[in-house]
């Protein structure tokens, strides 16, 4: 049986290649069931949680996601999430490969906002303002990257040393990098906003919002959790990677539903709908769009197959 670690396991998950398996796979069929979060915490850490994510597709491959998220490590300087995946064959049931599932997460959920970015994004975006300094925002600047032709980037965070180290890291790209010291001033400058925080008030106003851009939520995966104002969710056209999954996890999305700023009906499309045609992304320049993404199974058995076909 296969087993790739996290370092073997980014040598075979090119991203544009993985960006293009999660359109194909969201264009197909496979079985994915509402995920199962059992709240695992004490009181050290209150917030923890493991989460169970299965998903396959008939007489090919089936796979399940085991993780953990323990949102006080950052406190310790260690990452709040960690996950194990173990991929099947789908016609015997074998066991064929486990893999290191924290780092098929961080790309995986890069590639997804990436893939939405694609079809939501104006196509001139240049300007990208990454919105947290853990260990998803560099996957999420380099996805991004691919899809537009980003120039220029912003990264803001509450300890800007974070900020600026993941700036030092990505020198050297075709894209200029730096710390954003304002975050209002350059919420207003960019192109696509970004964000992958463990918020649970909002960061991002919608009142900072210009026509033509876009809003990429990544970061909130409760009801409590928000990094978008009401405002923001009012203001753009909604986009979710799964229906079941936003409207019921979602904070900004629940939270705006309840208060009456938001209806199911005002959510435009999900991933598989943009991927099969049968909703239209941006509908004009001056368009805000939202998309909110709460992580869905089809995403890591997509990149499972991938990774372990070779890449």
């Amino acid at each position: 049986m296969l087993y790739l670690d996290a370092h073997a396991l980014a040598a075979r998950l090119d991203r544009l290649s993985l960006i293009d398996a999660l359109d194909r796979a969201f264009r197909a069929e496979c079985r994915v069931p509402i995920r199962q979060r059992y709240a695992v915490g004490d009181s050290e850490n209150p917030d923890a949680a493991l989460l169970i994510m299965p998903a396959w597709q008939r007489n090919a491959s089936m796979g399940v996601k085991l993780v953990t998220v323990f949102p006080h490590n950052a406190a310790r300087g260690e990452p709040a999430v960690h996950a194990t995946y173990t991929l099947f064959d789908g016609t015997t049931g074998a066991p064929r490969a486990v893999l290191d599932g924290t780092e098929l997460t961080r790309r995986r959920t890069a590639a997804a906002s990436a893939l939405a970015a694609r079809y939501l994004a104006i196509p001139e975006a240049s300007r990208l303002l990454m919105v947290g300094t853990g260990s998803l925002a560099a996957h999420v600047i380099e996805s991004h990257a691919i899809v537009r032709p980003i120039r220029s980037v912003r990264i803001w965070g509450r300890r800007p040393e974070r900020a600026r180290a993941i700036a030092a890291g990505l020198a050297g790209r075709h894209y200029d990098v730096e710390a954003a010291e304002d975050l209002h001033a350059a919420a207003s400058w960019a192109d696509i906003i970004s964000c992958a925080t463990l918020a649970t008030s909002p960061i991002v106003r919608g009142a900072w919002l210009r026509p033509g851009q876009h809003l990429d939520l990544i970061g909130s995966f409760t009801p409590q959790m928000r990094e978008a104002d009401e405002e923001a969710v009012a203001r753009a056209t909604v986009y979710v990677d799964t229906r079941v999954g936003a409207l019921a996890e979602s904070g900004e999305l629940v939270q705006a539903l309840a208060s009456g700023r938001l209806t199911s009906a005002d959510i435009r499309g999900d991933l598989a709908e943009l991927a099969r045609g049968t909703v239209t992304g941006r509908s004009s320049p001056a368009e805000i769009t939202l998309f909110k993404s709460v992580g869905t199974a089809l995403e890591d058995l997509a990149a499972a197959e991938l990774a372990v076909a070779g890449g």
